[in-house]
């Protein structure tokens, strides 16, 4: 089996080489870092390793990048080194899920005692997923991309036939669906695994840093420029790249990651030099780029480019049937996170969780998890949720009529014409719920009843 990798993260340059000797010494293979936000690049769900991280640092702390990595996968351990005033926060970390912590300073000896056990008990982690995925049980995929609708069975399918390619990729769907899930599943799938998964938010990069954030720069390339610098594009060299938003980039910049993605080569600010690229593209769009091509703010050429295969994410409106499961999940999940007792979930409240909107899709359905796990249900469900099934039927229908009023101006002929009710039955069922056609724009001539 793989060896388990030690992903080392200390701000101190003295602490963190010594400690990176100790654990070679020792027989482990490390990677050290002195930030924290290029150790996201490289964890994905599977990884084959640990972290092992200082908790106070400039930027990304270590408790912050703990429970980043347990985002990802849950079964990552990470190990804290805490300073002695930090022994608490340390403790109270591992209520939280960090596997164990270190206190300064700390013997060769000590640290590779822990790391050994941690890297033991991740092999087991990884060989249990594949031992349960052998047996027919629900893989990492059906654990990441939670339903049972027909639309997540053929999602999940095709990210089982297209991962292991090295197509480039194109992902769409509404905003919170789980575009970025998708990516990081095709990423770990890939042959690519194992090299960085760089994430590029093309509506968060200020415009006038984004070509030295992708591409990088020489030194002197302009003012300010004191050193040279690698881009994300080399940062991912061996890996894969997802460009998120990307219908938010420029025209201007388009044409350049076009000339990137056909040469699979980029050149840095101030320099000549193309630098070879080997890189995977994934492109993320919460609109559909054919649109975006025929009003002119997004270029065919590149279109063509990224969407060798396009994947379309579902929203939940498309898959109501999955919203209980998956909020339970998500629930789970919140109840873990805010350290409160999972709370009972009436059937009631699943169903009206089913019908109502969720704008924000997986997104606005972790929220009202997190709301529900602090005890804030009634955030989502209205004062009195209908709890018999007759009750939610005639709830339904009214809504089904309401929709079909409102779309025909008030107009009855074709309302019950669409609906498959005879004009008698349609009337009545309008009494019943206290519908009034002119409140939907009839005249309330012509139509005699």
């Amino acid at each position: 089996m793989t060896p388990i990798r030690i992903l080392l993260v200390d701000d101190e340059p003295d602490l963190r080489a010594s400690t990176a000797q100790a654990l070679d010494l020792a027989g482990f293979p490390v990677q050290d870092f002195g930030a924290a936000d290029r150790v996201m690049d490289l964890v994905s769900f599977g990884f084959p390793g640990i972290v092992l991280t200082d908790i106070r640092m400039p930027g990304m702390d270590g408790l912050t990048l703990m429970n980043r990595v347990h985002e990802i996968d849950r079964d990552i351990p990470v190990i804290l080194i805490t300073g002695h005033g930090d022994v608490q926060l340390a403790v109270r970390a591992m209520r939280e899920g960090a596997y164990d912590f270190v206190e300064k300073p700390f013997s060769a000896s000590q640290l590779a005692e822990i790391v050994a056990r941690a890297a033991d008990y991740r092999r087991l982690v990884l060989e249990n997923r594949v031992l349960k995925a052998a047996a027919g049980q629900a893989d990492d995929l059906e654990q990441r991309l939670i339903g049972r609708s027909n639309a997540m069975i053929d999602l999940r399918r095709r990210i089982r036939t297209i991962g292991p390619s090295e197509a480039d990729v194109l992902i769409v769907g509404e905003t919170g669906a789980g575009k970025e899930v998708v990516a990081r599943a095709l990423h770990d799938l890939s042959p690519r695994a194992r090299k960085p998964f760089v994430t590029i938010d093309c509506a968060a990069i200020p415009a006038a840093l984004i070509e030295s954030e992708l591409f990088g720069h020489e030194a002197g390339a302009f003012p300010g420029a004191l050193r040279a610098r690698f881009g994300k594009f080399e940062h991912a060299r061996g890996g894969t790249i997802l460009l998120d938003d990307i219908a938010s980039m420029s025209l201007d910049l388009q044409g350049k990651l076009l000339r990137v993605i056909e040469q699979r080569t980029v050149t840095r600010l101030g320099s000549n030099e193309a630098v070879a690229l080997d890189v995977r593209f994934m492109a993320t769009a919460r609109v559909a780029l054919e649109a975006e091509v025929e009003a002119g703010r997004f270029r065919a050429d590149l279109l063509y480019r990224l969407n060798v295969v396009t994947l379309q994410v579902p929203p939940l409106s498309a898959r109501r049937e999955d919203i209980g499961l998956l909020f339970l999940r998500l629930l789970a999940e919140a109840t873990s996170r805010h350290r409160t007792d999972p709370p009972h979930v009436p059937p009631a409240a699943v169903a009206q969780l089913a019908a109502r909107d969720c704008p924000g899709n997986v997104r606005d359905l972790r929220n009202a998890a997190d709301r529900y796990a602090l005890g804030l249900g009634e955030a989502f469900l209205p004062d009195e949720a209908p709890s018999r099934l007759a009750e939610r039927v005639a709830e339904f229908e009214k809504r089904e009529i309401e929709a079909a009023l409102a779309a025909h101006r008030g107009n009855l002929k074709p309302v019950y014409e669409s609906l498959g009710l005879s004009r008698k039955t349609l009337w009545e069922k309008m009494q019943k719920h206290g519908l009034d056609k002119a409140q939907f724009g009839a005249s309330g001539e012509g139509e005699a009843e």
